[in-house]
């Protein structure tokens, strides 16, 4: 399998193509890539997917599956990674997969003992959920504020990690890995391919409802006459 993977949901903007031998066991990275810059999704995706492709030494026709993180994540950067990815399935006849963002950071950190993700939500909130193992979530995501988070001792990772340490009560350098890797988000889809588990649909994981609302009745305004 070739699989192209990338990850929007984070102000990193990161791809990459791996590749797994027949039964999965084994994946290698030919490529990848990292940026971060919370206000250029658009801008960054196509190039740096054009990168690692080329660098991988090969073609989007030679591609095989698509994986990409489906946050959570602000709505802006977010969409960005899921209408590539769906263009690009669409385009090219090919699987597309999701992947918890969250999922790719615990992953990406290598931990084999519990931990915490926790990723900026804004609204002074994180969105976090509880590992047991990098490859092994053992509660549903959520979004709280982070003094609402119990973290049982367990050491917490992330750029949410990171913006509240003092509350969390921990180093802020203690927070690496802060953003997913699209490495890891990459490694762990052909894993759970290989071992038969089937990814999440690629549709974006929203955990509150947008700022934007429909706009209530016009009100009536009377004219005012002389």
């Amino acid at each position: 399998m070739l699989l192209l993977a990338f990850d929007t949901a984070t102000p990193a903007v990161t791809a990459a193509v791996c590749a797994s031998d027949g039964d999965g066991a084994r994946v290698h990275v030919r490529a990848d890539t990292s940026s971060v810059d919370a206000r250029r999704h658009g801008e960054l995706l196509t190039p740096a997917i054009r990168d690692v492709v080329e660098r991988a030494g090969a073609t989007l026709g030679e591609l095989t599956h698509i994986a990409v993180g489906i946050g959570p994540g602000p709505y802006t950067g977010l969409r960005v990674g899921l209408a590539t990815a769906y263009a690009l399935a669409d385009a090219l006849a090919i699987p597309c997969h999701g992947i918890a963002t969250l999922d790719a950071l615990a992953f990406a950190s290598g931990r084999s003992t519990p931990f915490i993700a926790a990723t900026d939500a804004r609204r002074k909130e994180v969105f976090w959920a509880r590992y047991e193992d990098a490859a092994t979530r053992s509660t549903d995501i959520a979004v709280d504020r982070p003094a609402d988070v119990d973290t049982g001792g367990s050491p917490v990772i992330g750029h949410g990690a990171r913006m509240y340490a003092e509350v969390f009560g921990q180093d802020p350098d203690a927070a690496e890995p802060l953003y997913p890797s699209a490495r890891a988000l990459g490694e762990l889809a052909l894993h759970r391919l290989a071992s038969g588990a089937k990814p999440p649909e690629p549709r974006p994981l929203y955990l509150r409802r947008p700022d934007a609302a429909v706009p209530g009745a016009v009100k009536k305004v009377r004219q005012w006459q002389a």
